[in-house]
Order: structure tokens, then C-alpha cells, then sequence
């Protein structure tokens, strides 16, 4: 992809972002938490509640007013039911790119002012119903940040281009570059890592699960206290964040692999525009792959089911996968 053109919908994205970010922050100030909380509607995918009506409203004019006319782009995005197209007017098939969008990924933390949520996008050539995740040539991520913050940040990148990253202090949108390192551990011992339990459906299973990789990796009661951390981020934007910073070392969902085992429901797990920044996390060195190995790929939808795991680095993915995948295989997999 030609990186001028790469770097122009990079800038694109960054910008939307920010009005996503200013949409949510002004439409909260005068509206109560049971407001936000409030069920505004159901899709296949996820429950709409009333805070997400910001981030669309943004995004819709956000791309009427801002998206360059000479590059008609399809959105794709829980919540519209209309296809999405601009400029207005535009059919679908005459558009040249395609954006996955999560306008707030973290609606359940944001929405109870607990813990920032993110704004997601990618962009794609337009490829119809063919386009997949790993098309996706750009990304941005925003934060959208509680009350009490004056930061939020920023991350962006193109493929081959590595990542960029910015804080915003939304007091007087002021910022400041920001650097941003995975982890280098090479072992989990003392370190956050965990796999997504958000609800009850599944809970058991995965906290199997993942004991069984703990105890095989360093131990479980073997020490005088416990020596890896679980702090779970209930959304993957903000996973995705925390091993960009850092802070932790592994990250998995595996909701798409538990729940049909357990023959729950499984359309509430994670979904294509949950993952429409996963770009950032390769750009940066972190390794991100399906739990059994290769790109967790999948169209540009709403209502794919996509697993996925993420090491901070080689060495932590080269100790973790083999152990990881003979217990799916064992415990999961095993009638298949």
C-alpha cells in the first residue's frame, strides 16, 4: 500500500478518534450513570446501552463532514442498520475502503465512570464481502477516558510502519509524544497476565484453563504468595493497551472456544471491531495469533467470533503456546 496514502488515513483515523473522544466526554456531562446504563437496544452481537448513541452520532458526523470525497469509504459498525456509506449516497460497491469502527469498546466500564474506554478503527481496502481483518493496513486507537482523568491517549500505525503514540490532556487538548515498549520479561513470575472471564458464562471453564497453564509455567501454591497477576481490562482495546505499555504480559480470549463447549451462547465474545487494532499490537512486536496458532482472520462483520492470544514478546509466546495449546486440545478440542 502506498505509504503516503497509508500515513493520510492514519491522520484521518487519529482525527476521528478525537471526535469520537470529544462526542462521549460533552454527551456524559449532564446525563446520570443510570442514564448511560440504559438499554437503548439489542443486536446479535452485544447490547446497545444509551452512552454508545455518542460515539455513533460523532461518527456519523464526524465522516459526513471530514472524510475526503475522493475516497469513498464503506463503515462497518455495531449498532446502524443501514449500510454505511460516504459520501452519502455512495452504493457500497463503489467505495475504495472499508473501516471497521468500535466507537466505545469498554461501554460497561466507561458507562459506570470505573475505567476508560477505547475508540477502535481500521482501514481496509475494499474488497465487498471478501475483505478480512488481515487486510487492514491502519489503525488508531483513542481512549476515552473517565471523569477524573486530564490524559487520554492515543496510538496509531500503518503495516511496515510501526506504531505512534501521543498523550492528550483533555483539559486543553494540549499534547505530548508518548512512548510506548511491551514488556521484555522472558517468564511470567511476577508479572499481569490473564485470560477474559468478563461473565459468568464460561467463568469456570477458562479459570480451568488457565490454572492448568499456570501450574505448568511456574506453579500454583508453590510460593508463599502468587506470583502472576490477573487485572482483566473488559474490553480488548484496553487489553491491547496494556500490553503497548507494558503492563502485561499475556492476554487471551478464549470465549469463542469455551462457549460452544459448553453449549452456552456464544454470541457475546469478541467480535471483528473488537479487534480492529490488532495491526498495532504485531507493529510493536507483540505476538498476536489464534490460541491454536496462525492470524486469528475473519470478515469484516459484526458478529464473527474471533479467540485470540497475545505474548509481549517471543520469548514469552515460545514458553507459553506449546503448554497453551496441548491444554485446549486436551480440554476442548478433544471430540473434535
Amino acid at each position: 500500500m502506498n505509504s503516503t496514502i497509508a500515513e493520510s488515513i492514519r491522520q484521518l483515523l487519529c482525527s476521528l478518534g478525537n471526535s469520537i473522544r470529544t462526542g462521549v466526554m460533552d454527551g456524559r456531562r449532564s446525563i446520570s450513570t443510570e442514564a448511560l446504563s440504559m438499554v437503548a437496544n439489542h443486536s446479535v452481537a452485544d447490547t446497545i446501552y444509551a452512552i454508545d448513541k455518542f460515539g455513533e452520532e460523532a461518527i456519523r458526523h464526524w465522516f459526513a463532514s471530514h472524510w475526503p470525497a475522493s475516497e469513498p469509504v464503506e463503515v462497518v459498525m455495531e449498532g446502524p442498520q443501514e449500510t454505511l456509506c460516504f459520501p452519502n449516497g455512495t452504493r457500497s460497491a463503489d467505495t475504495k475502503w472499508k473501516c471497521l469502527l468500535d466507537p466505545i469498546d469498554g461501554t460497561r466500564g466507561i458507562m459506570y465512570d470505573k475505567r476508560s474506554a477505547w475508540a477502535l478503527s481500521g482501514v481496509a481496502p475494499q474488497r465487498g464481502e471478501a475483505t478480512r481483518l488481515s487486510d487492514i493496513f491502519v489503525a488508531a486507537m483513542t481512549e476515552l477516558p473517565t471523569t477524573k482523568q486530564w490524559r487520554a491517549d492515543q496510538v496509531s500505525g500503518t503495516r511496515g510502519g510501526g506504531i505512534l503514540a501521543e498523550a492528550c490532556n483533555v483539559l486543553d487538548d494540549s499534547t505530548l509524544p508518548l512512548s510506548l515498549a511491551p514488556s521484555r520479561a522472558n517468564n511470567f513470575r511476577h508479572g499481569f497476565a490473564w485470560m477474559a472471564k468478563f461473565f459468568p458464562e464460561g467463568r469456570a471453564l477458562t479459570a480451568h484453563i488457565e490454572e492448568q497453564l499456570w501450574d505448568e509455567l511456574v506453579g500454583i501454591g508453590r510460593d508463599a504468595s502468587p506470583t502472576v497477576f490477573d487485572d482483566q481490562y473488559i474490553c480488548s482495546g484496553g487489553a491491547f493497551y496494556e500490553l503497548l505499555a507494558g503492563h502485561d504480559r499475556m492476554v487471551g480470549d478464549l470465549r469463542p472456544l469455551v462457549l460452544p463447549y459448553l453449549n452456552l451462547d456464544a454470541s457475546l465474545v469478541c467480535h471483528p471491531y473488537d479487534v480492529a487494532t490488532a495491526l498495532l499490537l504485531s507493529e510493536a512486536g507483540v505476538i498476536y495469533e489464534h490460541p491454536m496458532g496462525g492470524f486469528p482472520d475473519a470478515p469484516l462483520d459484526t458478529t464473527s467470533g474471533i479467540a485470540w492470544v497475545a505474548y509481549a514478546n517471543d520469548a514469552l509466546a515460545s514458553l507459553a503456546r506449546p503448554v497453551l495449546q496441548r491444554i485446549l486440545r486436551q480440554t476442548l478440542l478433544k471430540d473434535r
